[in-house]
């Protein structure tokens, strides 16, 4: 009993000690001692205590226990060794229920391998174990993430034929499957005839819209919960939030921001942060600034958007000096590698080079983070705008990634500013030998030689080796 309270408590690894000093007291150990302990194994991603449990238990003669066996399946699932999982899964052929399906099952999507996951479900389907509504939620993710509309309508059908189309999980679910299709129309039509709808359901449909862009039916549903008095909760805005950001919706964005402070949604970290990170893309920073501020619970997420809305706003020395405030008040919201780029970013477009070195070097020495192509892209990029751009050339030379056009694009962009045509038709034939050759390219190096006074390379000239896509524009309508 002590070592099931352990293996929910928020001190998982003190389980262990109580198993290896059961033992070595002699006392006898039933399964249910490997259970918990093994609980305590998955909580905690203890892989080689785990894997030391399964060889006691098979020599205990214990692992005729289909419990314990799901457990084991469990355990090797949440450490994302699927293999090992489906060993033991085939050992027990003759003992598997619907436990160690649905287990199996949502190992396999929490590895991204949906089409084994369909095949077990086959299986399942062809044995005489029951199927439940947990392996048939695991059966309709992996339905919709593969994106088959004809093996969605079966899994639509199925669920009718088993009189599971009542439970409000399959509902969601169902939902959410169509929607990964983009078959929207059925989303919708599932959601309408649903007898009764919580708050998930309705998050589910208004989420479908906002990740299609259809944000006037997400506006309609948020009024129809208000009429059905129906509570929404943060994720009920958080997609969409998101959507109007992206499509730069400002309308429609303000009115569900309108709707937040109407309802009193409590401002959670990731609700705050949606809200930050849109007024900031549609160009309201001080709203942005003035949510920052009213959240009490901030992750690195809500920094690092209020960091890029300075530096897409141009204020690069306020992302710089947040970034330190980041650093100086919080030790327990630790910078990632996405809050360095767009520090680095804000820093290059606002021409801080020395601010922008001493933030790629701490990344590096006092965070232990690899820089990735799109770190050094801005540290080119910030190197170019000063005119540095032999020190940018050998930096790019130097990095350990050379198959990314990503930096070598910033230095031609710099090279077009200075005039430096050697250089910039060096950084065109590097490009060209990576086979990253773009529109783009073509206007940078005949600008170049124009500023650089050589009105023989013209822009014709250049357009020719590349084909120019075509661009568009979009307004909002209100």
């Amino acid at each position: 009993m002590i070592s099931q309270g352990y293996s929910i408590s928020d001190e998982p690894e003190r389980a262990f000690r109580v198993f290896n000093q059961l033992r070595a007291k002699g006392i006898t150990l039933d399964r249910f001692s490997f259970i918990t302990t093994l609980k305590s194994c998955s909580r905690d991603l203890c892989s080689s205590i785990g894997e030391g449990l399964h060889g006691i238990a098979l020599r205990s003669g214990f692992m005729v226990f289909t419990d314990l066996r799901n457990a084991l399946l469990q355990f090797y699932c949440v450490c994302g060794r699927i293999n090992d999982a489906r060993k033991v899964f085939d050992e027990m052929p003759h003992s598997v229920d619907s436990v160690s399906f649905s287990t199996l099952m949502n190992g396999y999507l929490q590895v991204s391998k949906k089409a084994l996951a369909l095949d077990l479900f086959r299986i399942m389907r062809n044995s005489e174990v029951p199927v439940n509504v947990s392996t048939l939620l695991s059966f309709l993710s992996a339905t919709g993430d593969l994106g088959n509309l004809s093996g969605a309508e079966s899994a639509h059908g199925l669920c009718i034929k088993i009189g599971f189309n009542l439970d409000l999980h399959l509902i969601t679910a169902l939902i959410g499957m169509y929607g990964k299709i983009g078959d929207i129309g059925s989303a919708r039509r599932i959601f309408d005839c649903a007898i009764r709808k919580d708050v998930v359901t309705w998050n589910c449909m208004i989420d479908q819209y906002a990740k299609m862009g259809i944000l006037e039916e997400c506006v309609w549903l948020l009024r129809q919960m208000k009429y059905e008095r129906m509570k929404p909760n943060s994720s009920t805005f958080v997609g969409l939030l998101s959507s109007c950001a992206n499509s730069e919706a400002a309308f429609v964005g303000r009115s569900v921001a309108d709707l937040v402070e109407e309802e009193r949604i409590a401002l959670d970290a990731k609700l705050g942060t949606a809200l930050v990170d849109m007024y900031a893309k549609l160009g309201m920073l001080d709203k942005a600034v003035e949510i920052f501020n009213r959240m009490k619970d901030k992750d690195v997420k809500s920094w690092t958007a209020m960091i890029s809305g300075y530096g897409a706003h141009g204020l690069a020395r306020e992302a710089v000096t947040l970034f330190n405030k980041m650093e100086e008040e919080n030790c327990k919201v630790r910078p990632n590698e996405i809050t360095f780029l767009v520090v680095l970013n804000a820093c290059s477009h606002g021409g801080l080079i020395m601010e922008g070195i001493r933030c790629f070097k701490r990344m590096v020495e006092a965070y232990s983070f690899t820089p990735k192509v799109e770190h050094y892209g801005c540290v080119v990029d910030l190197l170019g705008r000063a005119g540095q751009l032999e020190e940018a050339y050998e930096l790019i030379r130097n990095l350990p990634i050379t198959s990314d056009s990503t930096a070598w694009r910033a230095l031609l962009a710099a090279c077009r500013v200075y005039g430096n045509a050697d250089l910039g038709e060096s950084v065109m034939m590097r490009l060209a030998e990576m086979d990253e050759i773009h529109p783009a390219d073509a206007i940078l190096i005949a600008g170049t030689h124009a500023v650089a006074g050589n009105p023989q390379k013209s822009l014709d000239d250049e357009l020719n080796k590349a084909r120019k896509e075509a661009g568009y524009s979009a307004i909002e309508i209100e």
